[in-house]
């Protein structure tokens, strides 16, 4: 295994759920709950890069660790990057989680960076079959269009034990219902495992066209010709970006 650095962005302004960072949950920040799941994953150290003193705060009183970042950074990718370097741990492979998943298995943290074994990956993620019809043609649901590399594992692993499914090589990623016709639609999940060059390479790269019309910063990596590969997991977690997703999360994570 190479080196890993595990790296959170979080900030408090959010459109749709102001503060949500640490918004409680089970009595704890949600961002609190996605930092231990890092932990958890046992891949290496895990910070949250932020630029809200507040979050840096709730952050260290959990005994994680934080680093503040510049407040004017348009992506978290850009957020990762300065965490990175202000860091000095000389990773080799750079993890971005989102910090509103709440709920995410440790495995399927461990997932993303199963694809990055094939030296032709740049960049590694995780998505999960929609299984829900109405996240077919939910524009929030991201999907990743792709073809199969190599046969999936014999027998498949339990899904709830964040095993890999299969592997994908990334053609798209989408909010429309796609691709046409009858199969599988997938759910892209929200976490990037970067080679450290990949991701110095991405930062780098100016936005692109599809980037800025379907609003996902992953198609400026697909549009400059970088590799991305999906590992799939048995299942989705909650994204948390609306009031109804914060009371699920703590429905769920109130449970034993």
């Amino acid at each position: 295994m190479n080196s890993v650095l595990i790296l959170i962005p979080a900030r408090m302004a959010s459109t749709r759920l102001p503060g949500k960072p640490l918004a409680d949950i089970a009595g704890r920040p949600m961002i609190v709950h996605v930092l231990n799941r890092a932990k958890e994953s046992g891949l290496g150290p895990v910070f949250v890069a932020t630029d809200a003193e507040e979050i840096a705060t709730a952050v260290a009183k959990a005994g994680g660790q934080a680093v503040m970042t510049r407040a004017d950074h348009v992506s978290g990718s850009d957020r990762i990057f300065e965490a990175m370097e202000l860091i000095g741990i000389g990773a080799d492979i750079i993890v971005n989680l989102q910090g509103d998943l709440p709920t995410i298995a440790p495995g399927d943290i461990r997932a993303a960076l199963m694809p990055l074994a094939d030296p032709a990956v740049d960049i590694a993620t995780v998505a999960a079959e929609i299984r829900r019809a109405e996240e077919r043609t939910d524009p929030n649901v991201v999907k990743v269009i792709g073809t199969p590399v190599g046969p999936p594992p014999d027998p498949p692993p339990p899904p709830r034990e964040g095993g890999v499914v299969a592997r994908l090589r990334a053609l798209y990623f989408t909010r429309a219902t796609a691709p046409y016709g009858d199969g599988p639609l997938y759910h892209h999940i929200g976490l990037y495992a970067y080679r450290r060059a990949a991701l110095e390479r991405f930062v780098r790269l100016p936005v692109s066209a599809l980037e800025r019309r379907e609003k996902l910063e992953q198609l400026r990596g697909l549009e400059a010709g970088m590799r991305i590969d999906v590992a799939l997991v048995g299942s989705v977690p909650l994204g948390v970006d609306t009031a109804d997703d914060l009371e699920a999360a703590r429905v769920m994570l109130a449970q034993p």
